[in-house]
């Protein structure tokens, strides 16, 4: 039974430190096409209520063209429309994500570590005797 628990919690650290390695690698532009790749498929309902809570219009600036970013906000229902100035959703989707990925993948790290510390300790342990059996033959 011991053999399995070190064989799936093995399994779990190589899948939880690859993931968080990911987490931690991804850069801006990596983030930028996943975004803009997300956003072309998003619905125009989602995307509105995304403008709206999210106080900002349209993607990226410079991702899109400029007729379509003065189309996008004239449509955008966003409050900062009033100030004259309206951040892209974007970016603060981009710097918000930044930051999660680095927490995600530094939290992620610690945890495999200490994963792998449980492979190791059931792997030193897992061939001892059973101590109720002998006390003599303990070790």
């Amino acid at each position: 039974m011991l053999f399995f628990y070190m064989v799936v919690l093995f399994i779990v650290f190589l899948f939880q430190f690859g993931v968080s390695c990911s987490c931690l690698a991804m850069n801006r532009g990596q983030q930028e096409t996943l975004l803009n790749s997300t956003w072309g498929i998003l619905e125009n309902k989602t995307k509105t209520d995304l403008e709206s809570q999210l106080n900002c219009c349209g993607l990226l600036n410079g991702t899109s063209s400029r007729t379509q970013f003065e189309l996008d906000l004239q449509n955008c229902p966003a409050f900062c429309k009033k100030d004259g100035f309206c951040f892209s959703c974007g970016d603060k989707m981009l710097n918000h994500a930044t930051e999660a990925l680095k927490i995600l993948g530094g939290v992620g790290l610690f945890f495999s570590f200490t994963e792998i510390l449980g492979v190791w300790l059931a792997v030193r342990y897992r061939n001892q005797k059973d101590p109720r059996a002998n006390p003599s033959a303990f070790l």
